[in-house]
């Protein structure tokens, strides 16, 4: 499925906000270790198992997961990576269960930290949207924080409320597919004509982790996300800065679907992730990507070398693969690679994150061309191609 010029839309405000706590990776990662071997140390109730499982896991993290060199920091609300006072803790009690609390306690948390961060976000809105459209893939429920502000503050007559939600770090091209569904069709809005579109993403990703599973997949999984909220706005077209967005598409790559999944378990939400997913992406991505110039009415061999590309940083390796397969500078992924080293994989608030520094960073000039690439479970490759402005 494909957008062409005459679905051209623009987004722009972006407006981040961070969560509560902000942890350093190294601190970050000596707390994993310490989880890991509290929960074994639980599970099997051997004495003195504890620091000794500590120092052999210390070791497989080093190893495999993303080095403070990689990731800086990372974002979370929860206060539980600040300390081991494991009965102190919101979710991770690990004294009590090896796995942490389940999965109500988490939604409940989700519930809470969501349901302020749309009052912090709106708490100045004097006009609110005509469509609100909430992105997440780390909580649900009914009805959800969007739906609470915009029954508490009134906006039930002129506000729409839609949710795109379980699809992962891609999610933020579908939600733009939708806004440009509504942006084009002004007859179905609820309220005044020319009203703005909100898109806004609150993933809580470090909910769920599963200090009990010690497989390096999973240490890999759970050194790299963090927590991100992030909304911005979405017309049919605007003057103000940011970015027109000439063209969409997506793909489901073949005999994939086990390479990446992302599921509701009794504690929390387990992401399988396999080896070749980068592979597999860079095998794909030269004809995805001249597919979706083509969409603008453009040629990728005559544009590459002057492209900003915002590449989802779902890892280090993703984005050493995609400039490598397309023979890019680091210059030309070096937003994706800052964004991830500041604030680790937010999920779908990652991308916003990017595009919202593209179109601040003054080295990226105005009429500069801007391709937007993202990966997530299918094998799901999403993209977009957009102009600064």
């Amino acid at each position: 499925m494909g957008v062409g010029p005459s679905g051209e839309i623009w987004i722009g405000d972006f407006r981040p906000q961070r969560p509560r706590f902000t942890i350093k990776q190294e601190q970050s990662l000596a707390w994993l270790a310490a989880a890991h071997a509290r929960a074994e140390w639980t599970r099997t109730n051997q004495v003195g198992l504890s620091e000794s499982f500590r120092e052999r896991l210390e070791k497989v993290i080093h190893r495999v997961c993303c080095a403070p060199s990689q990731i800086a920091s990372r974002g979370s609300e929860l206060s539980d990576f600040e300390h081991t006072r494991w009965n102190e803790m919101a979710i991770y009690r690990l004294d009590e269960n090896p796995q942490g609390r389940g999965m109500r306690a988490r939604t409940e948390f989700f519930a809470n930290a969501v349901a302020n961060y749309f009052d912090r976000a709106y708490a100045e809105e004097v006009e609110p949207p005509g469509d609100l459209i909430h992105v997440t893939c780390t909580g649900y429920l009914s009805p959800s924080g969007a739906q609470r502000l915009v029954a508490r503050r009134g906006f039930s007559d002129r506000t729409r409320v839609t949710h795109a939600y379980h699809m992962g770090c891609y999610a933020a091209f579908p939600a733009l597919r939708i806004a440009g569904g509504f942006a084009h069709s002004p007859s179905s809005f609820r309220s005044h004509a020319g009203a703005r579109i909100d898109i806004a993403h609150t993933e809580l990703c470090t909910l769920h982790l599963d200090p009990s599973q010690h497989s390096p997949e999973q240490l890999v999984v759970q050194s790299l996300f963090a927590d991100g909220y992030i909304r911005y706005s979405v017309a049919q077209a605007s003057d103000r800065p940011g970015l027109k967005v000439l063209a969409l598409d997506e793909a489901i790559l073949p005999d994939s679907t086990a390479s990446m999944s992302w599921m509701c378990s009794e504690w929390g939400m387990q992401m399988t992730l396999a080896r070749d997913v980068p592979e597999r992406i860079a095998k794909a991505l030269l004809l995805f990507l001249r597919r979706l110039y083509a969409r603008a009415g453009l040629d990728l061999a005559e544009r590459r070398s002057e492209t900003f590309f915002a590449v989802h940083p779902g890892g280090p390796k993703i984005i050493d693969r995609v400039r490598d397969v397309l023979e890019l500078s680091e210059a030309q992924v070096s937003m994706s690679r800052e964004v991830l080293r500041r604030f680790g994989n937010m999920s779908s608030a990652t991308l916003p994150h990017v595009w919202g520094e593209l179109v601040a960073a003054p080295e990226v000039p105005t009429g500069s061309i801007v391709a937007s690439l993202a990966f997530g479970p299918g094998l799901t490759v999403c993209g977009a191609l957009m102009v600064k402005q």
